[in-house]
C-alpha cells in the first residue's frame, strides 16, 4: 500500500512538473530581454512587442479593488454567521448559498456582471476596469466567507464569556476579543482568494476587454496578465507567443508568492 500510494503521487504530480518545466523553459528567457517589464504592448503585429508593464499593473489595481470590496463583506458575513444567525434558518440559507457559489464556474460571474453592469444602463453602458473588480470580488466572496467562518469557529467560547462577563457588549467583544485572536487565519484565507482572483481570466473577458497602454482609470478598459495571456497566445507570430509565455510565468510567480506567505502566515499562527 505504501508503494500504491507513492506511485499515485508521483503520477499527480507530473503534469504539475511539466507545467512548470514548460513554463521556465519558454518563459524565462523573456524575464531577461530589455523593457520586458518596463514597458507596456505595442499591439503592432510586425514591429516591436513590447512588455507587460501595463498587464502586470492593471491586474494588481483590478484584484486590489475586488479585494476592498470582498473581503470587509465576506469577513462580515462570517461575522454574522458565528456570532449572530449561528444555526438559524437564514444563516444555513446562507451558507447554503454560499456552497453555491463556491461551486460556480468563474465564466458565470463573468456573464452575470455583463448582463447586468457592462449593457444595461445601470452601470453605464461599456468595459470598465471596476467592473472586472466586481466580477472578481464575486468569484473571491464566498472563499473569503467560508474560510473566515472556519477560523473565527476555532476562537475559543471562554474567551467570548469572560469578555462578556466583565461587560463589555457584544461588537466590543467582536472587534478586541475575537477578530485579534481570528487574524492570522483571517489574513490566510484572504491571501488564498487574492490568489485565486488574481489568476482569472473568464471574469474579465466580458467585464475589463483590455488596452495596450497603461491607465489607472478604473471606467475605462485595463489591461491585464490573464487577458494578454489569452489574446497573445493565439497569435500566429513567435515572439507574440513568446510574450505570453513571459505573461503566464510572471503571474504564476505572482500567485505562487501570494500562497507561500500566505501558508507562511498560517505556519506561525500554529505554532
Amino acid at each position: 500500500m505504501r508503494g500504491t500510494l507513492f506511485a499515485a503521487t508521483i503520477v499527480a504530480l507530473i503534469p504539475l512538473v511539466l507545467v512548470i518545466y514548460y513554463l521556465l523553459h519558454k518563459g524565462l528567457s523573456l524575464w531577461f530581454t530589455s523593457g520586458f517589464f518596463t514597458t507596456d504592448p505595442t499591439g503592432s503585429f510586425f514591429g516591436n512587442p513590447g512588455g507587460i508593464r501595463s498587464a502586470i499593473l492593471g491586474s494588481l489595481v483590478i484584484v486590489a479593488l475586488a479585494t476592498v470590496i470582498s473581503i470587509p463583506i465576506g469577513i462580515g458575513v462570517a461575522l454574522y454567521l458565528t456570532e449572530y444567525g449561528k444555526q438559524s434558518w437564514f444563516a444555513n440559507t446562507v451558507r447554503y448559498f454560499v456552497d453555491v457559489m463556491t461551486g460556480v464556474p468563474s465564466i458565470m460571474f463573468g456573464l452575470f456582471i455583463y448582463i447586468v453592469l457592462v449593457t444595461s444602463r445601470f452601470g453605464g453602458s461599456g468595459y470598465a476596469a471596476w467592473k472586472g473588480a466586481v466580477a472578481l470580488a464575486l468569484l473571491m466572496l464566498p472563499i473569503v466567507i467560508r474560510s473566515a467562518e472556519v477560523v473565527l469557529l476555532l476562537v475559543p467560547s471562554s474567551l467570548r464569556e469572560a469578555a462578556l462577563a466583565l461587560g463589555a457588549p457584544r461588537w466590543r467583544v467582536v472587534f478586541q476579543v475575537v477578530l485579534p485572536t481570528s487574524l492570522s487565519g483571517l489574513l490566510t484565507g484572504s491571501l488564498l482568494a487574492i490568489a485565486r482572483g488574481m489568476g482569472e481570466t473568464a471574469p474579465l473577458l466580458f467585464t475589463v476587454a483590455t488596452a495596450f497602454g497603461l491607465t489607472f482609470n478604473l471606467n475605462s478598459q485595463m489591461n491585464t496578465m490573464p487577458f494578454l495571456i489569452f489574446t497573445d497566445i493565439t497569435s500566429p507570430r513567435a515572439a507574440i507567443q513568446n510574450i505570453a509565455w513571459g505573461t503566464a510565468l510572471t503571474l504564476v510567480t505572482i500567485v505562487l508568492i501570494f500562497n507561500l506567505f500566505a501558508r507562511l502566515i498560517a505556519s506561525r499562527s500554529s505554532a
